[in-house]
């Protein structure tokens, strides 16, 4: 597919009329938007002309494959925002837009004179969303720092809480802050619009990527804020409780066991040919705590299993039963695997043109969730920089003539094809 007018999107989605303009690079704000581009929004995506975008790049053969997932169907725009005339374009694309999301250190649009109030004048109804980092506001001296998902992992604490105990910490893979901070962005501009349609008084967001990591510990945080209890790396298995963690099979393969509730209690008990409703496990036992006989017993009788059989055994005695335990799958396990193939979660999409794959089809995760009556879909692949300029610019009213000299000022910008720059192997 070439360059795409908002003609060419296709009317799909809950968010089918929807216009999302986004200035973010890398994978949070991009996540965010691309959640609200499989629901059927129209999405321009602005990207700096004079920085690559992280995720563009990589190794060959997978050159640029992380934006090949997360930039589907999406338009790009290739805008220096902060001179005069990107200024003036981006408050020509914001003018009918529903939403409009930026990801830089805090303040960055400030300092440009792009406030939340010169873009409400603009257009009153905006929903506008900043993400950063360590957010808008607090000690200046961290509100102006750049931040990836290892960072705020490590600023959160949530770093501390990842790999074994007699180890150096160990970031949780594979940048899980930065699809959080998207997940929660996606679902705060998804409620700032419902008050929109209410009050037609616009919204603005500040999202601190450190508070999403922050916010998504469970009982941890709470735990030592309350009583001061600081919890311990846990490695691959569950420090408190007995049958709760990672295991390996006979075929030297793992699986994951999961004993709790109790239910299940009582059945994998069962399986084990231990004894249920007697002493070290009484009736409705509903965890098996480590430290005590039947702990031991449990453990030994998990490690005689795993002795005996494979993964894939392990999880056909167990699972059927009602007693949760999965194979640790590999991506070639995922590919071939029934559920996957039943359910349409991996799907396809034809690579734009000159794109570094180019006339290829690409596969992916769909969109984890499924709507009965307005089903999302992927109807283009990642854009190429700057390939929908035109199309862009003209729909926010400029003429042929004055989207020339935007190029010839080097304020907009499209790249070559990268399909032969690149060469990749089909």
């Amino acid at each position: 597919m070439a360059m795409a007018r908002n003609a060419d999107i296709p009317q799909f989605g809950v968010l089918s009329g929807v216009k999302v303009v986004h200035a973010t690079l890398s994978t949070a704000g991009p996540f965010a938007a691309e959640m609200m581009a499989e629901m059927g929004a129209d999405v321009v995506w602005i990207e700096n002309p004079f920085v690559l975008d992280p995720n563009r790049f990589a190794k060959a053969p997978s050159v640029g494959m992380a934006a090949e997932s997360e930039r589907r169907n999406q338009r790009s725009i290739s805008l220096d925002i902060p001179t005069p005339e990107g200024k003036n374009i981006l408050f020509s694309l914001i003018k009918e837009a529903d939403v409009f999301l930026e990801s830089s250190k805090g303040g960055q649009f400030e300092k440009w004179g792009l406030t939340d109030e010169v873009l409400w004048e603009i257009n009153p109804k905006l929903v506008i969303a900043h993400m950063s980092g360590f957010g808008l506001t607090g000690d200046p001296t961290f509100v102006s720092r750049g931040c990836y998902d290892p960072i705020a992992q490590a600023f959160s604490g949530m770093l501390s809480l990842q790999g074994f105990p007699d180890r150096d910490p160990n970031p949780a893979q594979y940048l899980v802050t930065d699809y959080y901070a998207g997940m929660t962005a996606a679902t705060a501009i998804l409620g700032a619009l419902y008050q929109v349609q209410k009050t037609g008084i616009g919204e603005s967001i500040d999202i601190a990527q450190y508070e999403v990591a922050f916010r998504c510990q469970a009982n941890r945080g709470p735990d030592y804020l309350n009583f001061k209890i600081q919890a311990e790396r846990e490695g691959s298995r569950n420090q408190d409780i007995a049958g709760w963690g990672v295991y390996q099979c006979k075929d030297d393969n793992y699986v994951y066991l999961l004993i709790l509730g109790g239910a299940i209690v009582k059945k994998a008990v069962k399986i084990f040919g231990l004894e249920y409703g007697k002493e070290d496990f009484p009736e409705r036992t509903g965890l098996v705590l480590h430290g005590t006989h039947a702990a031991e017993l449990l453990e030994e009788k998990i490690a005689e299993f795993c002795a005996l059989y494979t993964a894939k055994e392990m999880e056909e005695l167990f699972w059927p039963q009602g007693v949760p335990c999965c194979r640790v799958l590999t991506y070639a396990d995922i590919l071939d695997h029934p559920h996957y193939a039943a359910r349409g979660s991996i799907v396809e999409w034809e690579a734009v043109e000159g794109s570094p794959y180019e006339g290829q089809k690409l596969k992916g995760p769909a969109f984890p969730a499924r709507f009965k009556r307005n089903p999302s879909r992927i109807w283009r692949g990642c854009p190429t920089i700057g390939m929908d300029n035109e199309a862009v610019l003209k729909e926010a009213g400029f003429t042929s003539d004055e989207i020339a000299a935007l190029y010839e000022k080097k304020v907009i910008y499209k790249a070559p094809p990268a399909a032969e720059k690149y060469k990749i192997v089909k």
